[in-house]
């Protein structure tokens, strides 16, 4: 396992260093809020992430056990990606984000339907997202 060096005991250094930087939190977004769960899923997201940054990335998330990789019941080609217990409490960080963005930035309609619902009653939004991301860990 790869050992992620702290740069400070700071808590959101430590954390940035796990999950900070810019294509881990596409990745655990894909998972959390899109549904995606396999590596050619992550390869078609419009960020256009390369192939070894995808590598890279979903195994120190893995490493760090943000996400755990399955083997697909389809096919022995294909490895399944679901967020951990761990990633699962990632939830209130990026709902954050998505509300500080839309403060700022222009937000495709579907996104501003989850942002909208998440502003109308953020505690319900988590109860119920937070729900059924730990239910995806029972099947």
């Amino acid at each position: 396992m790869e050992t992620v060096k702290k740069r400070s005991e700071c808590p959101i250094s430590c954390s940035l260093d796990v999950f900070g930087d810019k294509w881990s939190l596409l990745i655990i977004r894909d998972l959390m809020f899109w549904g995606k769960s396999t590596y050619g899923d992550f390869l078609k997201s419009e960020e256009g992430i390369a192939t070894n940054i995808l590598a890279s990335r979903l195994q120190t998330l893995e490493e760090n056990k943000i996400i755990e990789k399955l083997e697909h019941p389809g096919s022995k080609a294909k490895n399944l990606y679901r967020l951990t217990e761990k990633g699962i409490d990632l939830l209130p960080v990026l709902t954050e984000i998505y509300l500080w963005a839309e403060k700022f930035f222009s937000i495709p309609a579907d996104i501003k339907a989850t942002i909208d619902e998440a502003k109308k009653d953020k505690e319900a939004f988590m109860q119920t997202t937070m729900k059924d991301l730990k239910k995806q860990l029972e099947e």
